[in-house]
């Protein structure tokens, strides 16, 4: 039988001494008592993966809005891709796998819907800004609660990743720093693979010097920059890319954002007025009737204010729920046969 104490004195003995380890962990705001076999990082990535957030993301766009072909990345996809990244490189390094993983499965768990445009317009909107990993942070802080708990309370290095995947300040574990690159890989590969697949762009367009270094196939390219990271942070104390390496994944990024990610074959113009026009009205609409946010959300508002509760709801939702939502409360739904009846006007009306 292999309990947590025994899965913690693994970790020392085989890990790197610059891997995070379970038993040395900065803790939970609250302590709690710990589990028989799970060591505090395979809990934090359990609560994750059993979280409503993790699996809303299935119907959150990554890149195309709505997708309706079945193969596209949604935000969920996106998030198991770089899991397996992430784990990837750790292991190879020595690094705690169930730390990156936990970090990668909750990086993008406050993500809007409809991908960054939806991030772009909410910020646009909301008093107080608003940036997705921020919000993957108070999903896991506040938002996730269970019978018993309020939010996750996940440990320090797990918060910490989710938080700085992105942005200005490094997280301060090696895990999460494999997972902030990790992120980055990902999506630009798979986005390529999607543009590709749709036509957006093609195999000949890729900038032909990154195409000569990292590769022609996602795979290629995925493998020659795992590689690169590998060799290059291998019995360091810190994670880093080879200059040539970084230099050519950048270049691809600037060239996704030139032609697919600001692309308006991708998103037109005029559907982008739309979602924003339907998350601002969704946004008015529950500012003005906050009795109708959800039933989890009404008793948050005392403590955080209305602004930021219709904030979460608008960030919670998916995309489909958000069209389904904007539907129901602005656009005339027609007659039915089994609609109840209006009531009558009497004698004084129809005078």
């Amino acid at each position: 039988m292999l309990l947590r104490k025994k899965s913690e004195e693994r970790e020392h003995e085989i890990l790197s001494d610059f891997a995070a380890k379970a038993a040395e962990s900065r803790g939970r705001k609250k302590e709690e008592e710990k589990c028989e076999f799970r060591t505090d990082f395979q809990r934090d990535r359990d609560r994750i993966i059993y979280s409503k957030a993790l699996r809303r993301m299935m119907h959150k766009t990554q890149v195309f809005l709505a997708p309706e072909g079945d193969h596209f990345r949604t935000r969920l996809t996106h998030t198991l891709e770089v899991a397996q990244i992430s784990r990837t490189i750790a292991r190879a390094l020595r690094l705690n796998e169930d730390l990156t993983e936990a970090i990668a499965m909750g990086h993008d768990l406050g993500h809007t819907p409809f991908g960054h445009n939806g991030e772009a317009f909410l910020a646009e909107k909301h008093p107080g800004g608003f940036s997705h990993n921020q919000q993957s942070l108070r999903v896991v802080d506040v938002l996730e609660s269970s019978e018993t708990r309020q939010g996750m309370n996940l440990t320090e290095e797990v918060r910490d990743g989710i938080v700085c995947h992105t942005g200005k300040k490094l997280p301060f574990t090696l895990e999460g720093q494999v997972m902030r690159i990790s992120d980055r890989i990902a999506y630009i590969n798979h986005d390529i693979d999607d543009a590709l697949r749709c036509g957006v762009i093609t195999q000949e367009e890729l900038p032909a010097d990154c195409v000569e270094i990292l590769g022609r196939t996602t795979t290629e390219r995925i493998n020659a920059l795992v590689r690169d990271m590998v060799e290059n942070s291998d019995g360091e104390d810190f994670i880093s890319q080879g200059e040539e390496c970084s230099f050519y994944m950048n270049k691809l990024r600037d060239f996704m954002f030139e032609n697919v990610y600001y692309s308006n074959i991708v998103k037109r113009d005029e559907e982008l007025d739309k979602v924003r026009r339907m998350l601002f009205s969704l946004y008015d609409h529950y500012m003005e009737n906050p009795q109708e946010l959800p039933a989890e959300f009404t008793p948050l508002i005392e403590a955080y204010g209305l602004a930021e509760i219709v904030k979460d709801h608008i960030a919670s939702m998916t995309d489909r729920y958000a069209i389904n939502r904007y539907v129901e409360l602005f656009v005339p739904q027609g007659w039915k046969r089994n609609s109840p009846a209006p009531d009558k006007p009497d004698a004084a009306e129809r005078a």
